[in-house]
């Protein structure tokens, strides 16, 4: 998703909401984005995210250019939106910083793989996500 050479830059994006599958066939249709599956599992049971391709050349599968996810397991607490990820250099402590600037830290921080990310939203109401190494 980051690398620490990108911070400052918006990194990636995704949308959750309950129905991912809706939605990923929504984007597919009117932008022409093709998928792929991410098995994911939580208390319920097995289902599956999704990375969105761009068209790729002579009919392949191009490059993953976002998320489309369900808001289920750890994705609960994700307002339904596309969310933009900024690369910082620690997600910790901008989530701190966050808060001691009058925003507020809506989810993690969290750990993924090898990333650090949480879901904030400044004084005026607008929400991204943070993400480090």
């Amino acid at each position: 998703m980051t690398q620490a050479t990108n911070i400052g830059q918006i990194t990636w994006h995704d949308y959750t909401m309950k129905d991912a599958g809706k939605l990923r066939d929504f984007y597919s249709k009117v932008v022409g984005w093709t998928t792929s599956e991410i098995p994911m599992k939580d208390a319920e049971g097995a289902y599956a995210d999704y990375c969105m391709h761009a068209p790729g050349e002579n009919g392949e599968q191009g490059p993953v250019v976002a998320g489309v996810c369900h808001a289920r397991g750890p994705n609960t607490r994700i307002p339904p939106q596309w969310m933009m990820y900024v690369t910082v250099a620690d997600a910790e402590a901008s989530a701190k910083q966050c808060v001691a600037l009058g925003g507020k830290v809506l989810d993690g921080p969290r750990k993924m793989g090898n990333q650090t990310f949480c879901f904030i939203q400044d004084p005026a109401g607008a929400v991204c996500a943070l993400t480090s190494s």
